[in-house]
């Protein structure tokens, strides 16, 4: 049998051996926090099965302080998860399933990607969050069908960071009992000692959250730790903070304790000091098979999961339409007869002919689609109201659950708490705000990209529209650097039909976020055909043509699509013939195959964008000889119907645009 300093010192010898000959690398943490993890992991409190890493009830264990992903690789390496020492040993190299910060979906049993500091934490409380709500619906009496904890160890720089802030906060009103934060509190980041810039009483701001917070606890006492945890499980009203002091880069003669051992390789010396200090005696990248066994959780996580099964099994003999649901829902599968009603609701919507302004049409689509999603979890960051997010019958959460999020005015921590809720099942998570509050929640969105997560931002007010409040609020650049995140869907719709087909398409994705972008005023109902509204689905489609030949090609989006018909009708009347296509996400009309995309937008003839945003993103549809009607600078306080017509955004100058294009 292993004894516990080899059982810790394994971890430290993967880290410093991998980043050692990575050359590049962190050891510094995992070798701080080893005594931590062998506490969690080695004493059972984190409950997995290495055979299965998608075992629903499993514990949720996560790095915020992505950076020292070592101390991960190593942990499921050493418990027996799919992870060779060959993989070890690819660490942070091209293609391996061992990257430098954890990815979702590289790794067996990396539950999120982290790196930028405070989203771990942040995407945890997500987590835990998804773990009460799935509990306070599916589990009954004698049968807790979900009940599992969420771990997350994480830094200064984590908590520095100001999204911690905002998620933190929202833990503590929740009252998310099972979640447990291991704050690594060794006093170092990048730049050296911290005193020079983070002197919070962190403690007190826990306490000041409604968090149960634990002081004092030595890091390298795996006693102390195993202690503090058991505190934590017994307190289920509250999440814990566990306050550990540690010693970076543990063990290291020379850089233990500074920022020398934070970032950067220990270098061959170093490390060959450090193998002698702590008594590890074994080439690099060898473990004794006493280490291998006494860590391994192979077997232990079988009959976790068995015993699950077999109360799942139980619970579905009793509670057979409940047990479906939860399969269905933890398998991210839509409900049947979904496609059936999407249909419904368009010819509705399409029936109805209704001029309202986005933001609406989005509220009448979710509506519509609320009935058919019971997973549904609405939201926004202190703009209900505005967003309009809400829907007839849902309810405001709660420590006692609800459907509906009034996140405060936090848009970072609520996308990445929403990235929370979609990587550990079950549930799915929309929130609104602003769309130049995008920018609050930007690193979020390009996660969510990232893991593939399946979330959905509404994002309202989507230009000078917005009229009054003046350039802070009206939007010019965004739309179009959403676009560019690789990986994110961005629709605005047109009128209430776009607007439900984008809710829908949104939600039947299953790896890609969507955005969708509304507007504050109302935009003109558009006619179309069945084949038509077929057609939006593809992201960009002909609205309305010509009788030969188009001279001319309007592209719109959004609040300028019933710009560009109308200018199409003052131009057939002047014998222009004109097509307008409607291009409500520019990012799946991308996707379209070469004959589809050339038959909406056919080569050789000069094309005219409009868009009430930035122009540079548009000249790859219309060329350098096309020309594009956009905003390029700050917008200005003003009513909206001023401020279009002051940038150019009339049917009368669209003409004169297309005129001079020809």
């Amino acid at each position: 049998m292993a004894s516990r300093t080899d059982l810790a010192n394994a971890i430290r010898a993967l880290a410093m051996d991998a980043v050692q000959k990575a050359n590049s690398g962190h050891p510094g943490m995992p070798m701080g926090m080893a005594e931590i993890a062998l506490a969690l992991w080695g004493h059972n409190h984190y409950r997995h099965n290495p055979a299965n890493p998608h075992w629903a009830n499993r514990d949720r264990f996560v790095i915020s302080n992505g950076h020292g992903s070592m101390l991960h690789y190593a942990l499921l390496h050493l418990s027996g998860y799919d992870l060779s020492i060959e993989d070890i040993k690819q660490f942070r190299q091209f293609h391996s399933r061992t990257p430098g910060h954890p990815e979702v979906g590289y790794t067996a049993g990396i539950e999120t990607t982290t790196g930028p500091l405070g989203q771990g934490i942040s995407n945890a409380v997500g987590m835990a969050l998804a773990e009460k709500l799935l509990a306070k619906e599916f589990n009954r009496p004698g049968h807790d069908i979900v009940d599992h904890n969420t771990w997350v160890f994480l830094g200064d720089g984590c908590l520095m960071e100001g999204i911690s802030h905002e998620a933190c906060a929202l833990a503590g009103t929740w009252g998310l009992g099972k979640l447990t934060a291991f704050w690594d509190d060794n006093g170092i980041s990048i730049d050296g000692h911290v005193e020079g810039w983070f002197t919070d009483d962190t403690p007190k701001r826990f306490e000041a959250y409604g968090w149960h917070v634990i002081r004092d606890v030595d890091g390298h006492d795996v006693d102390a730790v195993n202690a503090a945890i058991e505190l934590a499980k017994a307190e289920t009203g509250r999440p814990s903070l566990l306050c550990c002091k540690t010693v970076i880069g543990k063990g290291s003669p020379n850089k233990a304790g500074t920022h020398d051992s934070h970032g950067a390789p220990l270098g061959a010396d170093e490390i060959a000091a450090t193998r002698a200090a702590i008594g590890w005696n074994h080439p690099p990248f060898e473990i004794p098979a006493e280490v291998y066994t006494d860590w391994n959780k192979k077997a232990l996580g079988a009959v976790l999961e068995m015993t699950w099964n077999q109360k799942f099994a139980a619970y579905a003999a009793a509670f057979p339409e409940q047990a479906a649901e939860f399969k269905r829902r933890m398998a991210g599968e839509l409900p049947a007869g979904f496609a059936e009603a999407v249909e419904k609701a368009i010819a509705e919507t399409n029936a109805k002919a209704e001029t309202i302004a986005t933001r609406k049409a989005s509220q009448n689509a979710i509506n519509l689609l609320a009935p058919q999603l019971p997973e549904f979890l609405g939201g926004s960051a202190d703009l209900t109201g505005s967003n309009l997010t809400n829907w007839k019958g849902c309810t405001s959460l709660t420590k006692d659950g609800g459907n509906y999020i009034s996140y405060g005015v936090r848009e970072f921590g609520m996308a990445a708490i929403m990235n929370g809720l979609c990587l550990h099942g079950g549930l799915r998570p929309f929130g609104g705000t602003f769309l130049v509050f995008s920018e609050y929640a930007r690193n979020a969105l390009r996660m969510a990209a990232l893991m593939k997560t399946n979330n959905i931002f509404v994002f309202t007010h989507d230009s000078i529209g917005l009229g009054e409040d003046g350039p802070t609020h009206q939007p010019v650049e965004q739309t179009a650097t959403l676009r560019y995140i690789p990986n994110m869907n961005v629709w605005r719709p047109a009128d209430t039909v776009e607007s439900l087909v984008a809710w829908a398409h949104a939600v039947e994705q299953s790896a890609t976020p969507s955005s969708l972008i509304f507007t504050r005023q109302n935009l003109q109902f558009q006619t179309r055909s069945e084949e038509q509204i077929a057609a939006i689905r593809k992201g960009g489609y002909v609205l309305r043509d010509c009788a030969g030949a188009p001279q001319l090609v309007l592209i719109a989006t959004g609040s300028e699509v019933d710009l560009a018909v109308k200018a199409a009708e003052q131009l057939a009347l002047e014998g222009v013939q004109v097509r307008v296509v409607s291009m409500p996400c520019t990012n799946v009309f991308d996707k379209q195959d070469a004959a589809y995309k050339a038959s909406v937008l056919p080569q050789g003839v000069k094309r005219l964008a409009i868009e009430a945003g930035h122009p540079d993103f548009w000249y790859k549809y219309v060329g350098l000889e096309g020309d594009v009607i956009g905003i390029d600078r700050f917008g200005e306080s003003a009513p909206a119907g001023l401020l279009f017509k002051h940038f150019g955004f009339t049917a009368e100058n669209v003409v004169v645009r297309a005129k001079a294009l020809l």
